[in-house]
């Protein structure tokens, strides 16, 4: 009996597309294999965007665009790696892309391939520019045959440095194309530094003086339209950017809904949560949370959900341990991160979501109809008295029970603290009394430019006491309400003939153009 072969590990080579450096417009499965490769083999222009996009365990390496990776690629399939390699746009357009395909190929390795969304395709409706058919792409460089594209029916896509529009314009005008007819020039397309001009092919030259890098034109009647369509740059917070100054933890909604708007959101942590110092009081509570000592179990924050929740979970329970046992919840949010736990809160304030409004909704104790008078409290170690005095006031016994504590984090980058105390950002978003004490901390106050914008009442004040200027204050208590408060203001602004920080910083050009 001849002895087993050892077989060999089997590896995968992706060639993915980036597209145009949005995360939001890469395929699923690109998303997909980011999430999961061994490896991924990064062309340099890859924005950093897309790259943190890359599994926690995934080694990312940066290469130049301009050296060949077959090999390489190869070498690490065979180790069995599923190996993903990322071009800017689509791997077929790309030179390269098609040399690392036939790599593999010869290299006896699985291939796949995952399209991206090129420039000509993507970027021309970021620009609210209907290219349609036909259509005429081409890349600007020496010896193109301009006789041929000015003479090609439909629209004209070109790529172009912005240096070489000028000579492209004047080719077109040249070889048969009206002088008068529009054209739209964008840099930074589908991202956050998206910049479009209208212009037309004679005056086009002056007007895009202030543009730099690689640039998407359109050329025809077509470009009109741009001025209803250009919904991309028309967006609220188009360009702000936003300092956002949570646990590191929480940013995700905010910043979100912030891009949303257009804004440019950086995450600041100023606080960071630990365990409480003595952890017998949280684990009494949980052990009378089973055993039926609590009617009401009263949430103030996500953080105190998911505090409560981490430690049935080291007790090995789950959400079943709330069987019998009331639940209210402070706002919208704390009611959601209790439903993502499968727990459907019964009381939730309808009016102001804060401590007062929850108490306004909470009925008094009554021996009859109730037959535990106890609530558990899991809330913060800096946490206010008055949902706990509000409810003993009502007849409730009360565990008030520190669940967590919120600590200063350490403080950001010196860049950051100068661009903040400078007047490098557009706007700064409070979400609580502690962000508001703990920001001026670490990093200083906001410049006077900046416009600041307080979750509510509380946080007004406390901002009020150190001397800040609040601008903008959220129409209800959570995040989602902060950044359309804020949206509102910016619009608002807009609509007044203010100029946006980020207008003043970045002057843009006047003659005949049309910023989205």
């Amino acid at each position: 009996m001849s002895p087993a072969r050892t077989r060999k590990p089997v590896g995968q080579v992706a060639l993915v597309g980036a597209g145009t450096g949005d995360p939001g417009l890469l395929a699923l499965r690109a998303a997909e294999l980011l999430a999961t490769a061994d490896l991924v083999v990064a062309d340099e222009r890859i924005a950093a965007e897309i790259l943190l996009l890359a599994g926690e365990r995934t080694e990312v390496q940066v290469v130049d665009s301009s050296e060949p990776q077959g090999a390489a690629l190869v070498a690490a399939a065979k180790t069995g790696q599923i190996v993903v390699r990322l071009y800017p746009g689509d791997p077929f357009v790309v030179a390269d892309g098609v040399k690392d395909a036939e790599a593999v190929v010869k290299g006896k390795q699985r291939l796949e391939i995952v399209p991206g969304l090129p420039a000509p395709v993507a970027v021309p409706g970021f620009a609210g520019v209907p290219v349609g058919m036909p259509r005429t792409i081409a890349r600007v460089e020496d010896g193109l045959d301009w006789a041929g594209i000015a003479s090609a029916p439909g629209t004209l896509v070109l790529m172009a440095q912005i240096g070489e529009v000028a000579k492209a314009a004047s080719a077109l005008i040249e070889h048969g194309r009206k002088a008068e007819t529009p054209v739209s020039v964008t840099v930074g397309g589908t991202t956050a530094d998206q910049r479009t001009v209208i212009s037309t092919l004679i005056d086009v030259e002056h007007d895009i003086t202030e543009l730099a890098g690689e640039a998407l034109v359109v050329v025809g009647d077509v470009v009109k339209k741009a001025d209803k369509l250009g919904w991309f740059e028309q967006r609220a917070l188009y360009g702000w950017k936003v300092l956002v100054p949570r646990t590191r933890d929480q940013a995700g909604t905010l910043s979100a809904a912030l891009r949303g708007h257009g804004a440019i959101p950086v995450e600041v942590p100023t606080i960071a949560v630990e365990p409480p110092r003595t952890p017998a009081p949280m684990e009494r509570a949980i052990k009378g949370l089973v055993t039926g000592r609590y009617l009401w179990v009263a949430f103030t924050s996500t953080n105190a959900v998911k505090a409560v929740r981490e430690k049935l979970e080291e007790f090995g329970l789950d959400a079943r341990a709330f069987a019998g046992v009331k639940v209210a919840a402070v706002g919208d949010a704390t009611a959601q991160a209790l439903l993502d736990y499968g727990i459907k809160p019964e009381l939730v304030p309808v009016g102001e979501q804060s401590s007062e409004g929850l108490l306004q909704e909470w009925a008094p104790y009554d021996e009859v109809f109730d037959p535990i008078d106890r609530v558990f409290l899991p809330r913060a170690d800096i946490a206010t008295d008055t949902l706990l005095a509000g409810l003993r006031e009502l007849g409730w016994q009360v565990d008030d029970v520190t669940a967590y504590r919120t600590v200063r984090a350490a403080p950001p980058p010196a860049e950051t603290r100068e661009a903040l105390k400078g007047g490098g950002f557009d706007a700064v978003l409070f979400t609580s009394s502690s962000t508001v004490r703990n920001l001026v901390g670490i990093a200083g106050k906001p410049h006077d430019t900046t416009i600041l914008a307080a979750i509510g009442p509380q946080t007004l004040k406390t901002a009020e006491e150190l001397g800040l200027r609040v601008d903008v204050v959220a129409s209800r208590p959570d995040v989602l309400s902060l950044v359309e408060s804020l949206a509102a203001h910016a619009l608002q602004m807009r609509a007044n003939g203010e100029l946006a920080p980020s207008a003043r910083r970045r002057k843009r050009p006047a003659k005949k153009a049309t910023k989205r």
